[in-house]
């Protein structure tokens, strides 16, 4: 946690980790404010859950997010949190740059605006922006703000998103047009290679080998706005941030993500990383996966999917597979009945891979249940309530891995750039916005059919890169996306089954079935997996040297 204190009984942070409360309360903090929305991103802990860990630590927790930018209103309930303080206080968002801002105009009426934001600059934080609003407090005493937003800058490229595709398009950018003007827009401090969970929850990888702080992969020569965005406005060519300031562009690329939604099953987030209750979707709670793997000598293991879209849709299984591995190696596997509930019709979307995944479930005597979508949990009694076609069922477990339901994210959803299913509404070929020619979209947000997983978002983004230099030029797009995706599927320790495919299921290989068959588990895989494929993210993707990715040209004049 990378603290910051603007005045001697207030601090703001970055997202705080649960194990952080203690620190707090030992450093003589008292309550804790979060200004995050629950679901911002895949890392993040649920409110409620932070209030459970606080509450443990002996420290107040209050819940005030900023959802809709910050008005009056967000701004007096700060202000009555602070007034309620009996000490010290730490307020948190992804920056801090809300929580910053929150202070800085509840201060407004009390203090000139000169010396605030003196205060913030010491901290980190340029809040020069709400410099016109701050002083319209100070004149009008009442504390009131009409709303409007601020002046700000204008980009040749706006990227939405520091995440694996926000930094693959703005790497490819910059390689091929190192001129552009071109800005990232991301409040998160760390970036996750989110691929190697599965491999933190199995044990295979340390947690602390797949996140990096996010300044560390921004490339070099590209702009980074740590703040959030508060909404778009595509007629205008702006996005504007939490903090009302307006950020410009001429090309815009959005690449926030997709929702975990913890709250979509009951009693999920009072439970999540205890009583046997875990996910390997959380960077926080996935070495608990481990942990729970371990330690299980017998009883009942379950192992949960909900309905697509999610994020790597071979991830559940991931866990299952080694899981079930790590219990066969260790002559466990017969005492632990396990369960697989699968939301879909079929345990694998592309048929030519349910084969060899089938004799897996076999060897390890995996209880398959298809259309079977986990709805509820109890973790104190060890029950998980299914839904399926014939009612409502519950079943116990010892353990139990939880994918959680997963949709657009608000930000997008509510936006004019989405579709009715909330994802940024995009040409299936080119990524180019169906209705706003200078807008794109890539990874886990958009709204085509391809797998959202990481090797996507690799394909995609020379893909939106060249696109985007045709439409800046004033050409029809050249470059089309066949909607490759890669799915390796840990069957076993050391071996992989190779999922690679595109539109329609099409198997899409990459390499020569006599060096790579990717229907049929291969220690090749293994090693593509566990070595090359993260040095390839790390070095290759996120710097803009597009290894196994092929944008293909489109056919003349196919596209508007």
């Amino acid at each position: 946690m990378t603290m910051r204190s603007l005045s001697s009984e207030f601090s703001v942070a970055p997202q705080v980790d649960s194990l952080d409360f203690a620190l707090l309360a030992a450093d003589g903090f008292t309550l804790v404010i979060s200004n995050r929305l629950d679901g911002e991103d895949a890392s993040q802990l649920s409110a409620e859950m932070m209030a459970r860990c606080a509450e443990a630590a002996g420290l107040r927790f209050i819940h005030l997010p900023v959802t809709s930018g910050i008005d009056d209103d967000d701004v007096r309930k700060f202000e009555k949190a602070l007034a309620n303080a009996a000490g010290k206080v730490l307020a948190y968002c992804r920056t801090g740059t809300r929580s910053a801002s929150l202070w800085a105009l509840s201060e407004a009426r009390r203090r000139p605006t000169e010396d605030i934001l003196a205060d913030t600059a010491r901290a980190g934080y340029d809040l020069t922006g709400l410099r016109t609003r701050m002083d319209a407090i100070r004149v009008r005493e009442a504390g009131r703000s009409n709303g409007r937003t601020h002046p700000g800058t204008r980009h040749d490229v706006v990227i939405v998103g520091g995440g694996a595709a926000g930094v693959a398009v703005a790497a490819s950018l910059h390689t091929r047009a190192p001129a552009l003007e071109i800005v990232i827009i991301e409040p998160r401090q760390d970036h996750d290679y989110q691929p190697g969970l599965t491999m933190v929850g199995a044990g295979i990888f340390d947690r602390r080998s797949v996140r990096r702080p996010e300044a560390s992969i921004i490339p070099k020569g590209v702009g980074w706005i740590r703040a959030a965005v508060h909404s778009f406005r595509p007629d205008a060519d702006e996005v504007i941030l939490d903090d009302g300031q307006v950020v410009g562009y001429r090309a815009l690329v959005v690449a926030p993500g997709i929702m975990l939604d913890w709250n979509g099953i009951a009693g999920l987030p009072q439970t999540l990383g205890r009583n046997g209750v875990t996910s390997n979707y959380s960077y926080d709670i996935a070495p608990y996966t481990w942990q729970l793997v371990r330690e299980l000598k017998e009883g009942v293991a379950l192992f949960t999917q909900p309905p697509m879209p999610i994020k790597c849709a071979g991830a559940p299984q991931k866990a299952m597979y080694l899981s079930c591995d790590h219990w066969h190696r260790n002559g466990r596997l017969d005492g632990i009945e396990v369960a697989f509930h699968n939301a879909g019709p079929a345990l694998f979307g592309v048929k030519e891979y349910v084969p060899p995944l089938m004799r897996y479930i076999e060897r390890y005597g995996i209880d398959l249940r298809l259309q079977s979508q986990l709805i509820a949990i109890d973790g104190e009694q060890r029950q998980a309530i299914f839904k399926t076609p014939t009612g409502e069922v519950s079943h116990s477990f010892d353990m139990i891995h939880v994918c959680p339901p997963q949709r657009g994210l608000p930000l997008v959803a509510d936006s004019p750039l989405a579709n009715d299913a909330g994802y940024v509404d995009v040409d299936e070929s080119t990524l180019r916005h169906l209705r706003y020619p200078n807008v794109f979209g890539a990874g886990d947000c958009i709204s085509p059919s391809n797998a959202k997983t990481a090797a996507a978002a690799r394909q995609q983004a020379p893909v939106v890169a060249r696109n985007l230099l045709d439409t800046l030029a004033g050409r029809k797009p050249t470059t089309d996306y066949d909607g490759y995706g890669s799915c390796p599927l840990t069957v076993e320790r050391g071996k992989i089954i190779l999922a690679e495919f595109g539109y329609g299921g099409k198997l899409l290989p990459t390499f020569p079935k006599w060096l790579l068959d990717g229907q049929n588990p291969g220690r090749m895989a293994w090693w593509l997996k566990v070595h090359a494929l993260p040095f390839i993210y790390w070095n290759a993707m996120l710097k803009g040297r597009e290894w196994l990715a092929r944008p293909k040209a489109a056919p003349a004049n196919d596209h508007v």
